[in-house]
């Protein structure tokens, strides 16, 4: 069986993306609570529901992702 070698350069690129996915789900988070005109100690309080949700858009940004490496790998062959 052959080895996956995840370089440095790699691991980096998708801790930036999970954290701009983060910074997006905490933003969500705050227009939220001025929409609807809650408490703000909820940025705190929802902090759980904000990492999840920052999961969720970072496999959801791996459709996209999936598709145009599978497309770039069709073109160099």
């Amino acid at each position: 069986m052959k080895d996956i070698i995840i370089t440095v350069k790699q691991q980096k690129r998708e801790i930036k993306i999970w954290l701009i996915a983060l910074l997006v789900a905490f933003l969500l988070n705050v227009c939220a609570i001025w929409v609807y005109d809650t408490e703000w100690s909820e940025l705190w309080t929802q902090g759980v529901w904000v990492l999840i949700l920052s999961f969720l858009i970072y496999v959801l940004l791996w459709v996209p992702r999936l598709i145009c490496w599978t497309l770039t790998l069709r073109r160099h062959k």
